[in-house]
Parts: C-alpha cells; sequence; structure tokens
C-alpha cells in the first residue's frame, strides 16, 4: 500500500473467467498519477491501436486517482478508458458518484478487463473477495432495474446495505455505438461508446463494496489545503449557482451571451430558452440536489416529471443534456426534454450524442434528405414526442432508431450527406458553438476523444472568463491557452477530482493535495508536464490507429456558412488559422503526429 494510491489492480480476463490482483509499479503512478493518465498509460502498453474496438484484444480499463475516495473536496472520480467504437480513438469517458470511491475502499485503484465472457456476467468485488457472476438474469433489464437487483442479491449475500453499482443498459447490450456506462442511476461515463465495449464484452455490471480507509502522506497539510478549498467553493458565486440551480442554470447564460448550439448548430441562440431553463426545472420537476462522494456542490437535480406521456423520475437534466436535447433540436418542451434525458440514463446513452444525432436527422428531414418513410415521423425541428420516441427507438435498435445508433455521423453518412453532421472524429458536439468560440474549436478538433467540451474546458475561459477573460470571437493567443488547457485538464482528471472545481483557481491547490497524499513532490509545473505526457501520449495511439490532421477538423458549414443572426452574425471557425500554431507549440508534425524530440522530452516511447 502507497500513500493515496493503494498500489493495486484487479486483472479480470473475462475470456477464462479468471481474477487476478496485480500489484502497480509507484514509478508509473508517480509518473501518470492516476485516474485517466495511468488508464491511457495501460491501454497505450496493452492494447494495438489499430485493433476493432469490438474485439478480444480491445481492453475496458477503470481507474480512479489518488485523491479519490480522499476527503479532498469532489474527489468522487473514475474513469474508463478503451478504444471508442464510435471514433476508433481512444476513449475517456468519467463518473462521478460514488463507485470510484468505494472501489478505493475495497483497496483497488482500478479493474482492467481483458477478453470477451461467452455469456453475460457481472463483477462483485468485496473487499479481496472478487468473483464473475452470472448476469444472464439481469440481461435486457434497463440501467435502474440492473442496479435495484444486483444491491439485492449483494445485500442478501454480504449482509450489506452501502453496494455500488455500474452498469449498461440496453443500449450496451446492442452495441449502441453511443452507449454510455452509468453508476448509480444518475452518473454517467458517456461519451465515445463505452457502453458498447462493455456491452460486447458480455459484461453487465460491477458491483463493489469496500471498507478500508484511504492513507494519505501529510494529514495535516492535506487538511489545511482541503479546507482552503472548500472555502473557495464557498465563496464562488458560479458554484453557488449550481448548488442551487445545478448546471442547467448555464443555459441562460449561454443562450444570452448567443453562444450556444440551436437548430443543429444553424444558429446560436433559442427563444425557447424561457421554458426549458433552470428556473423553470426547479419550480416544476426538482425533487432535491444530490451530491457525489464529498462534494459540497450537489449539482445533479434529483427530478420527477408526472403526466400522462411524460412520467417519470431520474437524476437531471444537465446543462448539456438539456442544451442537446432541447434547444439543438429545437424543443422547448422541459417535460419531454426531461423524460429523454431518463431514457438515456435507463437505456445507457450518452445524452450529448443521441441529441446531436436526432438534430442532425431533424436536420436533413427539413432539407429533404430524410422522408417520413424513412423515420417513421414528421421529424421537423420541434418536435418533442419525436424526440422522446426515438430516443428510445434508438437504445433498443429498433426502426429508424436502428440507423440513429450508429451516431450522427454514419447515419448521415448513410443517406449520403455527412456534412450535416456537426461532428469531430465521428463524435457529436458539446453545446458550445465551436463556429463561434474559436479556442472551444481549437480544443474540441484536437482533442483525442473527438469532439468533448471537457477536454480543456476552453468555455470556461472564452463563456466565464475562467481563469482569464478572453474573448470568444478571437484568435489571438487562442493556441497558447488551449494547450495549457489541455495539459492540465489531463492532470487534473487523472486525480479524481470533479471538472467543476475549475470554475474556481486550483492549480496551485491540486498540485498540493497530490503532494500531501501521495508523498511525491508535484509542483504545478510538474503537473502540467504530466499532463503534457497524457496528451501527447493519448495523441500518439491515435496517430497509430490511423489518424493524421485530416480529422483534426471542425465540420465545414463552420468553415463556410456564417450565421445569418445573433452576436454571432457573420463569423466564421478560423480553425485553419490556428492549427499551424498549435502543431508547431505543441512539437508536432503538419500531420499533428509528436516528433521524436517532444516524445524524448516527456519520456515516452
Amino acid at each position: 500500500m502507497v500513500n493515496g494510491w493503494l498500489g493495486k489492480v484487479i486483472l479480470v480476463n473475462l475470456t477464462r473467467g479468471k481474477c487476478a490482483v496485480e500489484e502497480l509499479d509507484p514509478a508509473l503512478l508517480a509518473k501518470f498519477i492516476g485516474g485517466r493518465g495511468l488508464a491511457v498509460k495501460i491501454l497505450f502498453d496493452e492494447v494495438d491501436p489499430t485493433v476493432e474496438p469490438f474485439s478480444e484484444a480491445n481492453h475496458l480499463v477503470f481507474m480512479a486517482g489518488p485523491l479519490t475516495g480522499t476527503t479532498a473536496p469532489s474527489g468522487s472520480g473514475c474513469h474508463v478508458v478503451t478504444k471508442s467504437p464510435l471514433t476508433g480513438a481512444i476513449a475517456t469517458g468519467r463518473f462521478g458518484g460514488a463507485f470510484g470511491s468505494e472501489l478505493k475502499f475495497a483497496g483497488y485503484d482500478g479493474i482492467i478487463f481483458e477478453g470477451k465472457a461467452p455469456r453475460p456476467v457481472y463483477l462483485a468485488i468485496n473487499d479481496e473477495s472478487v468473483e464473475i457472476r452470472s448476469a444472464e438474469h439481469l440481461w435486457g433489464k434497463d440501467t435502474r432495474e440492473t442496479e435495484d437487483a444486483i444491491k439485492a442479491e449483494t445485500r442478501a449475500k454480504w449482509q450489506a446495505r452501502d453496494t455500488h453499482v455500474a452498469c449498461i443498459g440496453p443500449a450496451g447490450e446492442k452495441l449502441v455505438r453511443i452507449a454510455s456506462i452509468i453508476a448509480e442511476k444518475h452518473h454517467a461515463a458517456a461519451r465515445s461508446g463505452v457502453g458498447a465495449v462493455m456491452g460486447f464484452k458480455n459484461l453487465k455490471a460491477i458491483a463493489v463494496r469496500g471498507t478500508k480507509e484511504i492513507p494519505v502522506a501529510d494529514g495535516e497539510t492535506f487538511n489545511k489545503v482541503t479546507m482552503s478549498l472548500l472555502q473557495k467553493v464557498k465563496d464562488s458565486a458560479v458554484l453557488a449557482s449550481q448548488t442551487t440551480f445545478g448546471t442547467l442554470n448555464a443555459q441562460f447564460h449561454a443562450n444570452r451571451r448567443g453562444l450556444m448550439g440551436a437548430y443543429n448548430y444553424r444558429a446560436s441562440s433559442f427563444d425557447g430558452v424561457a421554458n426549458t431553463n433552470a428556473r423553470i426545472l426547479r419550480e416544476k420537476f426538482l425533487k432535491r440536489g444530490i451530491s457525489c462522494f464529498a462534494c459540497p456542490v450537489a449539482c445533479v437535480r434529483l427530478t420527477e416529471v408526472s403526466g400522462p406521456t411524460h412520467a417519470g423520475k431520474g437524476g437531471g437534466p444537465e446543462f448539456e443534456s438539456c442544451t442537446m436535447l432541447g434547444p439543438n433540436c429545437g424543443v422547448d418542451d422541459l417535460a419531454a426534454i426531461t423524460r429523454a434525458n431518463y431514457l438515456c440514463n435507463e437505456l445507457g446513452m450518452d445524452t450529448i450524442s443521441v441529441g446531436g444525432t436526432i438534430a442532425c436527422a431533424m436536420d436533413m428531414f427539413e432539407h429533404g434528405y430524410l422522408t417520413e418513410e424513412d423515420t417513421g415521423c414528421q421529424l421537423k425541428f420541434g418536435n418533442a414526442e419525436a424526440l422522446v420516441a426515438l430516443t428510445e427507438k434508438m437504445g433498443r435498435r429498433e426502426g429508424f432508431g436502428d440507423i440513429l445508433a450508429e451516431g450522427g455521423y454514419r447515419m448521415a453518412e448513410k443517406y449520403g450527406h455527412p456534412e450535416m453532421s456537426m461532428t469531430i472524429k465521428k463524435q457529436e458536439l458539446s453545446a458550445w458553438h465551436d463556429q463561434l468560440c474559436q479556442g472551444e474549436g481549437l480544443a474540441e478538433a484536437t482533442s483525442s476523444s473527438g469532439g468533448n467540451h471537457q477536454r480543456a474546458e476552453m468555455y470556461n475561459v472564452e463563456v466565464w472568463g475562467l481563469p482569464i477573460k478572453v474573448d470568444p470571437f478571437a484568435i489571438e493567443g487562442k493556441a497558447p491557452i488551449v494547450i495549457e488547457r489541455q495539459d492540465y485538464i489531463a492532470a487534473y482528471d487523472s486525480t479524481g477530482l470533479c471538472a467543476f472545481l475549475n470554475q474556481v483557481n486550483i492549480e496551485d491547490d491540486t498540485a498540493r493535495l497530490l503532494s500531501s497524499a501521495t508523498g511525491v513532490s508535484y509542483t504545478p509545473q510538474d503537473v502540467a508536464r504530466i499532463g503534457a505526457r497524457i496528451w501527447n501520449l493519448e495523441r500518439l495511439f491515435n496517430v497509430k490507429a490511423g489518424f493524421t490532421s485530416k480529422e483534426d477538423m471542425v465540420p465545414r458549414r463552420f468553415l463556410t456558412e456564417p450565421l445569418t443572426a445573433g452576436v454571432g452574425k457573420g463569423i466564421l471557425s478560423r480553425l485553419p488559422e490556428l492549427l499551424p500554431e498549435y502543431y508547431r507549440l505543441r512539437g508536432w508534425d503538419e500531420n499533428g503526429a509528436p516528433s521524436a524530440s517532444k516524445l524524448k522530452e516527456l519520456a515516452l516511447p
């Protein structure tokens, strides 16, 4: 056992039905921290980047960070890394809740799944007891039903109430390319189809219970930094609004600034936000806020919708989910949006990609590229009933939903119009409008996992002015800022802390928490260097998988069709001007491949 880390992973060979516990090299932990970084390193070392995502040779790696399960504010993170069936690139997903913390309490930093089980199974972890159990009776159940059934089983066998479950729903089982992994019913490792890889492996769920404590090297310093950080959270107006209204409160401000996607990104604001904002959610549907482990913010909304058509209860919708399922589809019916969000969680799908895919189909329908014979309905922007119906059909691969389940790019390509898909590397964009937010566009274009707003969090910089204020429409100075943010977030993701803490300035706190928890001395510069190492290793995986600079591109429309209204009227993406500078500053060649000198500098292969 080492401080912060536990120094152990569970290796599960699903093909042979065998489990083993392996020790982690302390030098490797220090070099990659944990979480996303360590999982990426393991995948890079053990999986050929050219393998098919749906193959036994692909691994599925769950990894917590050294701060996961500690008293550090929001130390709840667990990352999931694999090769994506949606993009063909490396996939890095994350969920909060308490699953990652419980895995640490059981005595493990992570789990590595190899091979494919011959029949459906789930992994049950109770401290030192690790066993593979049949999940044939769970196959076909949604994520809520699965969790409840597993908790009943483990409660009877372990005499324990607090079992935590991460599982897939029907979407993962049916290899929907935008399938997610859902932990504790409300928390999703959502992006890039990580749930589909889990489904391919016939792995229905992981159940974990732990009773151990997580040691820290310097408890006095660790507690001082924790208290200081808690005060920063308390003093933050942005985080206070999330406690009151959840992340959806960002929608009103994003709409006012004219910087979010609407109507498949043909607009950057939406009049219907008057009906879909956080205050309406709070007044009509909110039951209470819920927290992830050790989190003082409690941004997750537990909601309930009643009525004859959209009744249900669950978590959300969050800002990204509501905006992609709502304004980007032209839908202003918050009950329908919330019901579609519930379906995504129950069936196990990425709300961002579901919303982006349906918006793409609506856009194609409006342009005559899809007909009612294709879709089974009048799939026009604003059709709330179609939104809900197609969300369920996607998760079950029924009717037109079977085509949508391949993601927006493949759907649009099938009908001859891939340019209608608002994707990068075949993954749907986030709610922020990359045609206008020039730094966010560069960040998502160069993201190792395709369209993904959380790989640099440039929306914090360009929209909220955190930690520095910049003009979202300008390109001057954006490339170095993007690189700095990408590197920092890559390292930060590896600690186990939640991304929303980055809305207060915590770079120094991150290094101090890591140092006092692990006993390894980290400066902010060390953290940035480790982040660069992780970012370049992800890039190297993608290069070996066949990716080049051609894939570092926003949708063509962003380069050729200026918006016709709003604050962004007349503006085009200037990504082609930014990329050469970005590559140069990164130490990459003109094809976006890390140079030999850059790899040597970062001690990479």
